[in-house]
């Protein structure tokens, strides 16, 4: 990604935002549990695009491109909602469209991360190795991290969302791999920083899909015997690996990975692996700009 394309971002005002994207509800009008925007896609124009957008793809993973993604600025403060669909065409990405995404690195009692190998039917980054779960908070209250009960309104303030990305990533690791909330509870979940990346679903100049995040890393220790029950339709394949095991897979060029994951293991995954007891001292609140020029294709990385 090009300083020009970073400078676009920046450069986009909520105002900016919502009068590219008018489909975003504001984040005053949100209220509930809201499932889609519905001037997303009701008009022909909208029935057409899903047409094409969607040809050839899964239902249930066309169902929850409905869902809605918390529409940020360059700053990660959240403006408004918008389809999960809106988020991740292309086309709106290239414009500067971000949105909020968690990634969780589960550990085991052994010291081994569990990875996850994303279904087929996955309609971004289909069939690729990647971290234990990766995924959006919706733009719903608790996931905002908005808690009536500790009186938490500030949407700005990075310790409420990160109560909302950790609300998320427990619901996720429910869906997906089927783990209870009682092997994951909120509480055992370390956050530690925010990357900020770009990336097209495939080539970068045909793909009509692709990733463009604030994405929360959290941290998860967990007992050796969880609960694991996975669902087929999201997840193909999990394992745990050691990191030198993990490292074996990056040589292995039958193996493909996801370009957040590999930029994640490029710049810090092993320094904390190595610190599991002690991860406080990597903790902090800066957005780390992890926007390349290109995607790296090969899984081989310098670790």
């Amino acid at each position: 990604m090009s300083s020009e394309y970073a400078q676009l971002v920046a450069s986009l005002t909520p105002e900016a935002i919502q009068q590219k994207w008018p489909e975003i509800t504001p984040l005053k009008q949100i209220s509930g549990i809201p499932r889609s925007a519905g001037s997303d896609t009701s008009s022909t124009q909208s029935s057409t695009q899903d047409t094409e957008l969607f040809d050839g793809h899964d239902e249930e993973q066309i169902r929850l491109m409905e869902e809605l993604c918390i529409i940020l600025d360059y700053d990660d403060h959240p403006l408004g909602a918008g389809t999960k669909k809106l988020c991740h065409i292309m086309e709106n990405i290239n414009q500067g469209l971000l949105h909020r995404a968690f990634s969780v690195f589960l550990f085991n009692e052994s010291g081994k991360l569990l990875l996850q190998q994303r279904a087929d039917e996955k309609i971004t980054f289909p069939a690729m190795w990647t971290n234990t779960c990766c995924s959006h908070p919706l733009c719903v209250p608790l996931e905002l991290g908005i808690d009536v009960k500790s009186g938490a309104k500030d949407v700005n303030s990075l310790d409420v969302a990160v109560q909302g990305a950790k609300v998320a990533a427990q619901r996720k690791l429910d869906h997906e791999l089927g783990i209870p909330l009682q092997d994951v509870p909120i509480e055992n979940f370390t956050y530690l920083t925010r990357i900020h990346y770009k990336s097209a679903s495939g080539d970068e100049q045909t793909s009509k899909w692709g990733e463009h995040e604030i994405d929360y890393i959290l941290i998860l220790r967990t007992k050796d015997d969880i609960t694991i029950n996975a669902n087929y339709n999201e997840v193909k394949d999990y394992k745990y690996v050691s990191a030198d095991e993990l490292k074996e897979m990056f040589n292995d060029e039958n193996l493909v990975f996801t370009p957040w994951f590999k930029l994640i293991c490029q710049t810090f995954l092993f320094k904390w692996w190595s610190n599991l007891d002690n991860l406080q001292q990597f903790k902090d609140d800066e957005i780390h700009r992890l926007l390349r020029n290109k995607q790296n294709k090969q899984n081989k990385i310098n670790l």
